[in-house]
């Protein structure tokens, strides 16, 4: 089979939307900067967002929907939000159509104008909280949890398939609190099922810290983060958990009576990945030949292929080997399916699963059979062996298990191999050009001086590590005292 993705290493943006649509995830659409996520594609998203909505659960969060559209003049009342949303917001305007008099189709409706704009939903703060107002009355209405699947519109120039699209799938989480403490261990509790899930469920490592000011969610008092690593040496913002204050709950009064009788605002949380992650699963683990996905939420973990010749006696001896080690994999849950499609041949097959990422590949054929093993390919590392058809499935489901250890450990291998501390400027220049990754420098803790280093090297703050070391040292582009490092990167 022809070769159909570019190298990473000679483009390594063309290999990622090679990877994207060659590989069956996602397609352009006819509406500029939004895609159209294909059943390849929905299924790994799917798997994750099951998985992330079991661990909400398990923590205590409800689901709940809110509306798409929002009333303009909510966003008015949060000062910082509005500023930070304003340029990517959709404006709803007019809510009828009707025929054009000189035969051109539809045209708006000019008598259809609505009394005040609606804003297509680029996150749920206002609306939210605005019906929070209604539910929250006593201290006995707290904690109030809530997490909400749906999609948001942010208005973008530059698009790129799932990174960042005018249009994505999200969950935000929005939770209010008695108290300043309960809101902020909801935060990093938050912040810690996230990178739990990104490192058990998606075997890519990353750092957990808080953002600088400057990088700081709007309206939020902190925004704390995961910050990943793709192969390219570029960082990815994998997830956020803000803590609010009581900013929202003042912009819509919403308080609560104490069981002291006195009335206070309420504390708030918002936090919340995206199919962002989808984007980030491709570029931390892919190779040359497509799509290398971890076996806990790979849409199929392993596909069994005959290899069929002429003989029917020896078809029909295949095919019950395959459909028994399929019942078994499924008795365990394991995604797996018999393709035994008699149209494409098995070589086109391999190509096309490991193109898709299928962790684990069998084939059968006949000689198999007569020495009772089958040939188990593996897709992260490519090997090849021949394992005994006696509990073949016990075999196969160690054989999963050890793949997703072992991305996780490579990805960690890789991150751990480009996270160099820096003590001066040339230095870190030369590493940010010549070896890129996370740079661990000093900073004077100042927004000019962040903003300054952004504008001469197009590297970010992506974030002050939680529990960080400190350490005296001196900012490397002003030379002022600074009392810890921080983590830089040019990123997506």
């Amino acid at each position: 089979m022809a070769k159909i993705l570019t190298n990473r290493a000679d483009d390594y943006s063309q290999w990622y939307n090679d990877i994207i649509l060659k590989g069956g995830l996602a397609d352009y659409s006819a509406v500029k900067g939004c895609m159209v996520i294909k059943p390849h594609g929905y299924a790994l998203w799917e798997n994750m967002r099951n998985e992330l909505d079991r661990m909400f659960k398990e923590t205590g969060h409800q689901n709940a929907y809110f509306p798409l559209f929002i009333p303009k003049s909510f966003l008015s009342k949060e000062a910082a939000h509005v500023e930070g949303f304003a340029k990517e917001c959709a404006v709803v305007t007019h809510y009828r159509l009707k025929n054009d008099p000189n035969g051109g189709g539809v045209i708006v409706d000019p008598d259809a104008k609505l009394e005040e704009e609606l804003i297509v939903r680029p996150t749920s703060e206002t609306i939210i909280w605005n019906t929070y107002k209604d539910w929250i009355q006593s201290y006995r209405d707290l904690p109030l949890l809530i997490n909400q699947w749906a999609n948001v519109v942010r208005w973008e120039m530059r698009t790129r398939l799932f990174l960042r699209t005018t249009e994505f799938l999200w969950q935000e989480g929005h939770t209010a609190h008695a108290t300043k403490e309960e809101a902020i261990e909801e935060t990093t509790k938050m912040l810690e099922v996230y990178a739990t899930f990104a490192e058990e469920f998606m075997a890519m490592p990353v750092v957990r810290g808080v953002k600088t000011a400057n990088e700081r969610f709007a309206g939020a008092e902190d925004t704390y983060c995961i910050e990943a690593l793709m192969q390219d040496g570029k960082a990815l913002q994998a997830g956020t958990s803000h803590f609010l204050g009581q900013n929202f709950a003042k912009a819509f009064d919403v308080k609560f009576q104490d069981k002291s009788n006195n009335y206070d605002y309420v504390w708030a949380t918002s936090w919340g990945v995206s199919t962002r992650l989808v984007g980030a699963l491709v570029m931390a683990h892919s190779d040359d030949d497509g799509l290398i996905l971890p076996p806990k939420i790979a849409p199929l973990q392993v596909v069994i292929v005959p290899i069929f010749n002429k003989d029917v006696e020896a078809q029909a001896k295949i095919r019950k080997v395959a459909e028994e080690l399929m019942s078994t994999l499924k008795q365990n849950n394991i995604r797996v399916k018999f393709d035994d499609d008699d149209n494409t041949r098995s070589g086109w097959k391999f190509a096309e699963y490991e193109l898709k990422g299928v962790p684990v590949r069998i084939a059968l054929g006949a000689r198999d059979l007569e020495n009772n093993v089958a040939e188990v390919a593996r897709r992260d590392t490519k090997e090849k062996s021949s394992l005994s058809l006696d509990n073949l499935s016990g075999q196969v489901i160690q054989l999963l298990d050890d793949i997703q250890k072992n991305m996780y450990n490579k990805a960690l291998q890789f991150r751990n191999e480009n996270t160099r501390k820096v003590d001066n400027w040339d230095e870190f220049v030369k590493v940010l050009d010549e070896q890129a990754g996370f740079v661990s420098a000093h900073w004077d803790g100042t927004p000019a001086t962040e903003e300054k280093i952004k504008e001469l090297t197009k590297a970010t703050i992506r974030c002050i590590p939680l529990n960080n070391p400190q350490e005296e040292g001196k900012c490397i582009l002003t030379g002022n005292p600074s009392k810890e490092r921080v983590l830089f990167a040019r990123a997506y």
